[in-house]
C-alpha cells in the first residue's frame, strides 16, 4: 500500500477533515479545490496546476466570469424552485440551503460581490418577486414554466366561460321577466281597470234636484241628504259590506274561471329549478371533507391506485390535497383523476355539483341501472327535501 493510497490512515484523516463547509476565502473556484488553511491555500497558489489554469483565465477573464454567474444563477433558481416554489422565504435562508453543497458555484466568482445585489438582480430581471423588510429581503419565485402557463391560461379560459355563462342566464332570466310581463298579467290589468271603473260610479255624486245623492250600489237605493236631516251612517256601512262580500264573490269566480293558475305556479317552480340548476353546475366540484377514490393508472407502481383518500385541501378548485386512507401519505391529484364515493343506504353524502351544491344528504335508495341515487337533503333551508335521480358523480360520501 503507497504513502498516499486511498485507505491509508492519512488519506482517511484527510478526506474526514475535508467533510462539510471550509472557509471560503481557502477556496479556488478555477481548480475547484477547498484548502483547510492558509499555508495550503498559499502552497496551491504557487502549484504548476493553479498557475496553468490562470494563464487560461488570463486569456478571457470576462468570458470564465460570464460563465460563473450564469452557472450560479441557473442552479440558485433551480434550487429556489424546487424547494420553495409557491413560498415567500427569505433570501438567505435559500443561500444558505444552496451552499450547503460543498461543490456549489461560489458567489465571489460571479459578477455579484454581495447576495443584496444578487437579490436585486433577480428582481429587476422578474425572476423573482422581491421586497425589502425590516427583517431582510424577501423574495418569491415567479415560475415561467410552459405547463404551469398553459394551466393559467385554461384557468383564465374557463373563468371567462364562468362569466359568459351566468351573463348568459341573466339574459334569459330577463326575456322571462318579459314575456311573463306581456302575457300573464294581461287579465289582471283588465279586471283591475274594471274594477276601477265600478269604484268611481260608486263613488261620483249624482244631482238630483238639489239633492247630493250617493249611489253605493246597484241595487241600492240613493241615500239624500239635507240640512237638518239625520246621519244615515248606519245603512251607508251595510252597504260597504254588501259590496265587499261581492267582490269576493268575483274573486273567487275569476279563480274558479283560471284553472291554469297551478300550471303556471309548476311552470314557474320548473324555470326556477333549471336556473338553480345552471348556477349552480360547475366544472369543479371538489370540497374538503370528501372520501374520493384514486383513479390515475401512473400511480399505480405506488399502490394508490383505486385506493380511497380524504380531500384535506382544495387548491385552485381543481386539485385535491388527499390523504390516504390506509397509509395515511399526502398526495396532490387533479379531480380528472378522482371518483366520487357512493356509501351504503342511509350513509351521509356531500352534493358536490347541481342545484343544490354544498347541502348535505342521506342516501335513501341507489339505482344501479340509470346509475343514480335518490337522496334526502339534512339541515339548512331545503332540510326534508327528497331529490329523486341524483347522478353518481354528483354526489359523495362524507368522511366521518
Amino acid at each position: 500500500m503507497g504513502k498516499n493510497d486511498f485507505l491509508t490512515p492519512k488519506a482517511i484523516a484527510n478526506r474526514i477533515k475535508a467533510k462539510g463547509l471550509q472557509k471560503l476565502r481557502w477556496y479556488c473556484q478555477m481548480c475547484q479545490k477547498q484548502c483547510r488553511d492558509e499555508n495550503g491555500f498559499k502552497c496551491h497558489c504557487m502549484s504548476e496546476s493553479h498557475q496553468r489554469q490562470m494563464e487560461v483565465f488570463g486569456q478571457n477573464p470576462t468570458r470564465v466570469i460570464d460563465g460563473y454567474t450564469e452557472e450560479f444563477e441557473t442552479t440558485f433558481l433551480d434550487h429556489l424552485k424546487r424547494s420553495h416554489r409557491f413560498s415567500r422565504i427569505a433570501a438567505t435562508v435559500v443561500y444558505n440551503e444552496y451552499i450547503a453543497d460543498r461543490h456549489h458555484v461560489h458567489m465571489n466568482s460571479t459578477e455579484w460581490a454581495t447576495l443584496t445585489d444578487f437579490v436585486k438582480h433577480l428582481g429587476r430581471t422578474g425572476k423573482c418577486k422581491v421586497e425589502e423588510t425590516p427583517k431582510g429581503w424577501f423574495m418569491t419565485y415567479i415560475d415561467r414554466d410552459s405547463e404551469t402557463l398553459f394551466k393559467e391560461r385554461l384557468k383564465n379560459k374557463r373563468v371567462k366561460s364562468d362569466m359568459a355563462e351566468e351573463e348568459k342566464q341573466e339574459r334569459t332570466i330577463r326575456r322571462q321577466i318579459e314575456r311573463a310581463e306581456q302575457s300573464m298579467p294581461l287579465s289582471t290589468i283588465e279586471e283591475g281597470q274594471k274594477e276601477g271603473d265600478e269604484a268611481e260610479k260608486l263613488l261620483v255624486p249624482k244631482l238630483e234636484g238639489g239633492k247630493i245623492a250617493f249611489a253605493l250600489g246597484s241595487s241600492s237605493k240613493p241615500v239624500t241628504k239635507e240640512n237638518g236631516e239625520r246621519s244615515t251612517s248606519k245603512v251607508v256601512f251595510d252597504e260597504v259590506e254588501v259590496d265587499k262580500v261581492g267582490k269576493k264573490g268575483k274573486g273567487s269566480g275569476a279563480l274558479s274561471k283560471g284553472g291554469g293558475g297551478s300550471s303556471a305556479l309548476d311552470e314557474v317552480m320548473k324555470e326556477q329549478e333549471k336556473a338553480k340548476e345552471r348556477n349552480n353546475r360547475k366544472d369543479y366540484w371538489l370540497c374538503e371533507g370528501i372520501i374520493v377514490k384514486v383513479m390515475s393508472k401512473d400511480l399505480a407502481q405506488k399502490g394508490y391506485y383505486k385506493q380511497k383518500a380524504q380531500v384535506v385541501k382544495v387548491i385552485d378548485k381543481y386539485v385535491g390535497e388527499l390523504q390516504m386512507l390506509d397509509t395515511k401519505h399526502i398526495l396532490r391529484v387533479d379531480q380528472e383523476e378522482l371518483e366520487t364515493v357512493i356509501p351504503q343506504i342511509g350513509g351521509l353524502v356531500k352534493i358536490v355539483n347541481g342545484a343544490y351544491r354544498g347541502s348535505n344528504a342521506r342516501l335513501l335508495k341507489v339505482d344501479t341501472d340509470k346509475f343514480s341515487a335518490k337522496v334526502q337533503i339534512e339541515k339548512g333551508i331545503y332540510d326534508g327535501r327528497v331529490l329523486q335521480a341524483v347522478d353518481y358523480e354528483d354526489i359523495c360520501k362524507i368522511a366521518q
